[in-house]
């Protein structure tokens, strides 16, 4: 290194070399911010060697141009982990369509949609139900509102028919 005019000039760092290093190089693909610094014989010499992907396979070079297509950054394919979506807020809409295609068939299982209810239900399930249900369609608080009413005479039905199946 030397120091004219003020600015610094580094020195080819070419073994057998004097001239200027005005060209940087990496040193190696794993730190690519270390430099070498040739003048400009050397550093076409040493571009024409270097290869970045040397002593990688080919299942390594593919990798690492992938990954390279998305910035480093993890990506997945779409479609892949689907069944893993987790929406509690029913935001998709698929609790209603599985709901749809499976509807109940045998009478515990009807009783226990009245409940708002799937199987496997536990007795402790269908008490909290109940009782959270007849809360809120109960005639006082529904003012005589048939239709309340009706649901309110379905839900005591299917209640009395899981007490003696559970009892």
């Amino acid at each position: 290194m030397s120091i004219a005019n003020g600015t610094i000039k580094k020195k080819c760092d070419h073994p057998s070399c004097e001239a200027e290093g005005d060209f940087p190089a990496p040193k190696s693909r794993i730190d690519l911010r270390d430099y070498y610094w040739f003048c400009l014989d050397h550093i076409r010499t040493y571009n024409k060697s270097w290869d970045y992907y040397k002593n990688m396979s080919a299942e390594e070079i593919e990798t690492y141009i992938r990954f390279d297509t998305v910035w480093q950054r993890p990506s997945w394919r779409l479609g892949h982990n689907i069944g893993q979506i987790h929406d509690s807020l029913n935001i998709l809409g698929w609790k209603t369509k599985n709901k749809a295609q499976s509807a109940p068939q045998t009478e515990e299982e009807k009783a226990l949609a009245t409940l708002s209810l799937t199987p496997p239900a536990t007795w402790t399930d269908i008490k909290n139900n109940y009782k959270m249900l007849v809360k809120n369609l109960h005639p006082d608080i529904n003012g005589g509102n048939k239709i309340a009413e009706e649901k309110l005479k379905n839900i005591n039905r299917a209640y009395s028919f899981l007490r003696k199946k559970f009892a």
